[in-house]
């Protein structure tokens, strides 16, 4: 059974940091790219940060510099390291796999991701 299980949300003040964590089972992990998405009350689900497969990283302009993402691929395991937090960043964070072409336009299609998460509440109060 494929599997992906967001992990290390919560409640945080502006400034502060948390590390979402995403791990994966029934697939071969090795073999693709995990995106992060996040999506707000009343808004469409948006792509944050992208981490291909051998480990080139992309980020969203909205949380360049602030947030970082990484894989271990031994543990099945990816993170998504945010800092600086705003209260703008308040949203369901979701991990997604992707198999094709790791380029950052195709990258970027919610549609093309094969496997979702349940997704992670983040709060941050200002």
């Amino acid at each position: 059974e494929v599997q992906l299980v967001e992990s290390g949300g919560g409640f945080v003040q502006a400034g502060g940091s948390l590390r979402l964590s995403c791990a994966a089972s029934g697939f071969t992990f090795d073999n693709y790219a995990i995106g992060w998405f996040r999506q707000a009350p009343g808004k469409e689900r948006e792509g944050v940060s992208y981490i291909c497969s051998n480990g080139t990283t992309s980020y969203e302009d909205s949380v360049k510099g602030r947030f970082t993402v990484s894989r271990d691929n031994a543990k099945n395991m990816v993170y998504l390291q945010m800092s600086a937090l705003k209260p703008e960043d308040t949203a369901v964070y979701y991990c997604a796999a992707f198999q094709g072409p790791e380029v950052l336009l195709l990258l970027r299609l919610r549609s093309l991701y094969d496997y979702w998460g349940q997704g992670t509440q983040v709060t941050v109060s200002s």
